[in-house]
């Protein structure tokens, strides 16, 4: 996938609404694979709605969401899971881990599915992201950090043209959160991929090619 288009795009909640400002909704945008977008948003202006259009888990918008000129709402779920498992990337702001396995049990899920990394290869990434000691802990017993850093490589063990962060490093300090840019952009970099990173403030500290505003 090469380019992903919104196109006169906005919530229906929105829809309404005579004062939208933004660079994204009822506007013409354009992400395109191999580049970085920060999209910065207020709380409360569908940060997390767009990441949903976009991951196909959400249909409630007007306007045309276009993947590589193909309009989505025609896709139906065996695309979308196709998409989902070659194409696109995603690190909720919700997580979305299970807390009764272990940070390992997490990330060997979408592994065993798609056989992309090594066992010595996320070992490693525990590692870089000093969570190692924490490989055979459950996540309900982790921080809300440590647990943020599990999710980034789960995300990271599969092929994707667009890799996307919502509010990746909210709960993580200046080191962690660079030692996670790092990865991401080593990462991204490998697969020619762009990197899509959400915030309502605190951002990692990435040269973006273009930040948005919704």
């Amino acid at each position: 996938m090469k380019e992903i288009r919104l196109q006169s795009v906005v919530p229906e909640i929105f829809a309404e609404r005579n004062d939208i400002s933004s660079d994204i909704w009822l506007t013409d945008a354009i992400l395109e694979r191999g580049k970085s977008y920060l999209i910065e948003a207020a709380s409360g202006t569908g940060k997390s709605s767009l990441c949903s259009y976009l991951y196909g888990q959400r249909g409630d918008y007007r306007g045309l969401i276009s993947f590589d000129g193909e309009d989505v709402k025609g896709y139906n779920i065996n695309h979308w899971c196709d998409i989902r498992q070659h194409n696109i990337s995603i690190l909720f702001q919700d997580l979305r881990l299970f807390g009764e396995l272990t940070a390992l049990e997490n990330v060997e899920i979408k592994n065993r599915i798609t056989k992309h990394r090594s066992a010595k290869q996320i070992e490693a990434w525990f590692e870089e992201l000093g969570i190692s000691d924490k490989l055979h802990s459950r996540i309900d017993r982790m921080s809300y950090g440590q647990q943020q850093r599990v999710a980034l490589i789960r995300a990271l063990c599969q092929s994707y043209d667009f890799l996307f962060l919502d509010e990746p490093i909210s709960h993580l300090d200046d080191r962690n959160s660079d030692i996670m840019r790092d990865i991401v952009l080593r990462e991204a970099r490998a697969q020619g991929a762009a990197v899509v990173a959400t915030s309502i403030g605190k951002h990692m500290n990435i040269d973006y090619d273009k930040t948005l505003r919704l």
